[in-house]
């Protein structure tokens, strides 16, 4: 949602109270009101925003843009996100008291690389999905094409093999989907990119050549422990402030290299 629009779709507002206000809108809280509400990628909020969802969580009260009444809301609130929150509170990009106030039943879901024993039966319900929605006839995955599927990197996680298996089932012809079918596939691991240069692409001196292994090496650190910035400076043996300064350097994130 628009930032300029994210605390009308949140809290509501009165017609009139800005323009292109035409009516009364009832805020997802208070829709939400006896009932559950998802806030998706709750990183993304601005500090503002943060303010009156964290109001919203400690006295359980909104109120609609253009009022000064105030509503009572009872509800139950799942967030997500993808971002290090902790690593945004640092930052001064998260506060730290709203960080609390949703962290109290955390569930870490771990990126689909490190749960390979879940991409068969996410294989099958996708076949299965996509086929039934497009009446296509069924295909046979084969057992290698499956295992091949486990040893991919799926930086896009279950939307990435969602993706793949359309484009796998829209594209090949027969009734079985082998490993050869994979090749133009499947995306090529990160590690693999950073190991097999080619000759044009290679460190050109000794001093190009350092830089990029320490890159590639303290990408591989923080893939290891979920991109949690204070876990990977232990395992390196160096200050946090030092490994922020690497990440600078070498225009590491967790969005690009994850």
């Amino acid at each position: 949602i628009p930032e300029e629009l994210i605390e009308s779709e949140l809290f509501g507002h009165e017609k009139g109270s800005f323009t292109g206000a035409t009516e009364k809108q009832i805020g997802k809280f208070e829709l939400a009101h006896k009932g559950t509400i998802f806030l998706d990628e709750v990183g993304d909020m601005s500090l503002r925003t943060q303010a009156k969802v964290l109001r919203v969580l400690q006295e359980g009260e909104v109120e609609r843009i253009g009022s000064q009444k105030t509503i009572q809301v009872d509800v139950r609130v799942i967030a997500a996100t993808n971002k290090d929150l902790e690593e945004a509170i640092e930052k001064g990009q998260f506060r730290e008291d709203l960080y609390f106030r949703l962290s109290v039943i955390p569930v870490p879901v771990p990126p689909l690389r490190e749960r390979p024993e879940d991409i068969p039966p996410l294989v099958r319900h996708f076949v299965k999905q996509f086929s039934a929605e497009n009446n296509f006839k069924p295909r046979t995955i084969t057992p290698a094409s499956v295992e091949a599927l486990k040893r991919h990197a799926w930086r896009g996680n279950a939307r990435e093999l969602k993706n793949t298996i359309e484009r796998l089932l829209i594209m090949v012809e027969g009734d079985e989907i082998r490993p050869e079918h994979l090749v133009d596939v499947l995306r090529r691991p990160a590690a693999a990119a950073e190991t097999a240069l080619p000759p044009s692409e290679a460190p050109g001196s000794l001093q190009d050549f350092k830089a990029s292994a320490e890159r590639a090496f303290l990408v591989q650190k923080l893939r290891e422990s979920r991109w949690n910035i204070s876990a990977t400076a232990t395992a390196i043996g160096t200050p946090r402030s030092n490994l922020y300064k690497k990440l600078e350097q070498y225009a590491i994130s967790q969005e690009k290299d994850g």
